[in-house]
């Protein structure tokens, strides 16, 4: 499929700069995906859509401080975003200005920490070796909560007061270089609420890497390739799903492509064979992907021409979510990882 059909326009002004207060106080676009019938809401509201036995499904990663400022030996100013640990006191990362960062360049984050660039790999990411006066991986990583800083996503200019608005209530393992933004809008009372219908939770943890970050630039979607990204599959979770007797909600796409990247098998209805562990996922779900786990999703709004965009058109057709879309901009939803929720059933 040509990825221009993935396209839409966005306006910049959509593009939430700022949390709305509360959390839950967010407006919730509800899409019946068999109708395509479409309801506002607020996301307070998402419980009235729960069923008794409905298990739904968080992202319990949390956001590194990933985001470091330092030095070139000549004085130029270098920016680095941590994608990946690899181990050793080594991050697969993003640098900016890149061309001017080859590999055996040397970086200096303030005096106790420095980097040397290993290598470049093909999508423009840089591996680097960071290094203490004090020695150790441990020393390290306090270096980098000390000086680093939590990223927000380049479309968002406004710095938060408060950079635990940018972590879910959910967020435990840290690791990841963006929040998984579809558990933002949740708050204890929703939780409660949810629990009162008879709604169950499980976690699973997938941290987001270098893939939110690059857009679909082939012509054609199916030649985009995804980065590799760390998972986690417990097997609590394993079990929750093959005793659920409701529908599994991801909440969000990080948790849908955890889900469907762990099943097995080609089975039409549950217990479809599900395997718990933990490992890297490149899955890339495109239109014609049977969704063998995840029977609803609740997410944010996407960008145009991503692979985000690309899994939501593929849960609920193309032409149907770029209608919503559309719909969303002319109520005056607020789009991206700060915006408004869309739930999908």
């Amino acid at each position: 499929m040509r990825t221009e059909l993935f396209d839409y326009p966005l306006p910049p002004e959509r593009i939430a700069q700022t949390p709305i207060e509360p959390r839950d106080a967010s407006r919730l676009l509800v899409l019946r995906r068999e109708t395509g019938c479409i309801e506002h809401r607020a996301f307070r509201d998402l419980p009235e859509y729960a069923r008794p036995g409905d298990l739904f499904v968080f992202n319990d990663t949390r956001v590194l401080p990933a985001r470091l400022y330092g030095e070139k030996e000549t004085g130029a100013r270098v920016e680095a975003l941590l994608l990946q640990r690899l181990g050793g006191g080594r991050w697969e990362a993003l640098v900016s200005p890149g061309r001017r960062l080859p590999v055996g360049a040397e970086i200096a984050f303030g005096p106790q920490l420095r980097a040397v660039i290993e290598d470049r790999r093909p999508d423009g990411a840089r591996q680097l070796r960071f290094e203490t006066p004090d020695g150790g991986p441990e020393a390290v990583d306090e270096a980098i909560h000390r000086l680093g800083k939590v990223p927000l996503p380049p479309y968002i200019h406004t710095e938060l007061s408060d950079p635990e608005r940018y972590q879910t209530m959910f967020a435990r393992v840290e690791g990841s270089a963006a929040a998984p933004t579809a558990a933002l809008h949740f708050t204890p009372a929703v939780l409660d609420t949810l629990r009162e219908k008879g709604a169950r939770f499980a976690f699973v943890t997938l941290h987001i890497g270098i893939a939110t970050f690059r857009p679909v630039r082939a012509a054609h979607i199916e030649e985009h390739e995804m980065h590799a990204e760390w998972y986690s599959l417990p097997p609590e979770t394993v079990d929750a799903i093959r005793r659920c007797e409701g529908r599994v909600v991801a909440v969000g796409t990080t948790v849908v492509r955890c889900l469907e990247s762990a099943a097995e098998g080609k089975e039409e209805s549950r217990p479809v064979g599900m395997r718990a562990g933990s490992g890297l996922t490149n899955l890339y779900i495109t239109p014609g992907h049977h969704f063998r786990v995840v029977d609803a999703l609740l997410t944010n709004f996407h960008m145009p021409r991503s692979s985000l965009l690309v899994l939501v058109s593929a849960f609920a057709g193309r032409e149907q979510i770029l209608r919503t879309y559309q719909e969303a901009l002319a109520r005056g939803y607020r789009f991206l990882s700060l915006g408004d929720a869309m739930w999908v059933e």
